[in-house]
């Protein structure tokens, strides 16, 4: 690891992460949709400096870290209570906007095989990493993964303002709101930031079900590469193709919180570690805010966005009506 290389853009993270801190102070609103801000207005309005791109790309690690870290504050008692009906709710979200994709953009708007299977689970897993995942199993064209990343990019930017506009207005628990986003929404960040702009109770039900969800990208990764293989002569699958593609912190997460649960750790050992991911998932919107560019959104196609935003609005109304009349 290069450290001079990445120091400058790990020093603007920090920085704006102490920004967004002090900002959300003065003016009551939420940090980590403050730094999401800072980032978005730094690469759209004054330019991120190449020699910055290095450091502020390892955003990405620092929020699977505090995922990790995250996995300390959770109550497995509680998961355990409510956690079958809400597996089989990710499962079945997972599962049904995946097919309606598929179906909508072959059968309805006429677009390429490999183009829907992008768009599919990019809207159905984990957002752009879903979508460069099988773009491999797939072997998809560039401009094909661009423009299925572009839409994830639109929806994220979209769903991270409406989401908590709908959560206030509609009054939900911090249950609901936390699983409807985590089943719902694209990529990780978005999630986890909308879940705790909502409460921490919110934000903790937010990345578990969007990690449980992230945790079937190699089972799709694989059907996708054995069905392009048998049926259009695309890669050879592998079992090890689900081990590569299975997003590792997940595991970090689940024993962090089997030791929380065993009484291993002290409270002042959880009120540390809670401060650390805190501080971690801040450093992570700025670089997640760097990443939302308009020009690449303007550049997105009409079709596309389409076929996603006909499938993500039936699973958003289907999913959060069962959940209200569950929880």
């Amino acid at each position: 690891m290069n450290v001079s290389r990445l120091a400058p853009g790990l020093v603007a993270l920090c920085l704006g992460a102490i920004v967004a801190r002090v900002l959300a102070v003065s003016f009551g609103v939420n940090h980590l949709l403050l730094a999401i801000a800072l980032g978005f207005v730094a690469t759209n309005v004054v330019g991120i400096p190449d020699r910055l791109e290095p450091g502020i790309a390892t955003h990405k690690v620092w929020l699977g870290a505090g995922i990790v870290l995250m996995g300390a504050s959770i109550s497995l008692e509680t998961v355990l209570e409510v956690g079958g009906p809400i597996l089989v709710i990710v499962v079945g979200v997972t599962a049904g906007t995946l097919l309606v994709v598929e179906l909508l953009a072959r059968n309805v708007f006429g677009l390429t095989d490999r183009m829907g299977s992008l768009l599919a689970a990019g809207a159905s897993i984990c957002g752009v990493s879903a979508v460069v995942a099988v773009a491999g199993a797939v072997r998809a064209r560039e401009e094909q993964i661009a423009y299925a990343a572009a839409t994830v990019l639109l929806f994220d930017a979209i769903t991270i303002v409406v989401y908590p506009i709908i959560g206030d207005l509609l009054d939900l628990s911090s249950v609901v709101f936390g699983t409807w986003a985590g089943v719902t929404m694209f990529s990780t960040g978005p999630v986890v930031a909308v879940g705790f702009a909502h409460s921490d109770a919110a934000g903790q039900w937010a990345t578990m079900t969007k990690l449980s969800r992230n945790a079937l990208i190699g089972v799709v990764v694989l059907a996708y590469a054995s069905y392009y293989a048998r049926h259009v002569g695309g890669g050879r699958p592998s079992v090890r193709t689900l081990w590569d593609e299975f997003p590792k912190f997940v595991l970090g997460f689940l024993a962090l919180a089997l030791l929380a649960s065993a009484g291993v750790l002290s409270a002042g050992q959880l009120n540390s570690i809670e401060n650390a991911y805190n501080w971690l998932f801040v450093l992570a919107f700025v670089g997640l805010g760097t990443e939302i560019r308009l020009a690449d959104l303007r550049n997105t196609g009409v079709t596309p966005a389409l076929v996603v935003l006909v499938a993500f609005f039936l699973s958003s109304l289907a999913s959060l009506a069962v959940l209200v009349a569950l929880f």
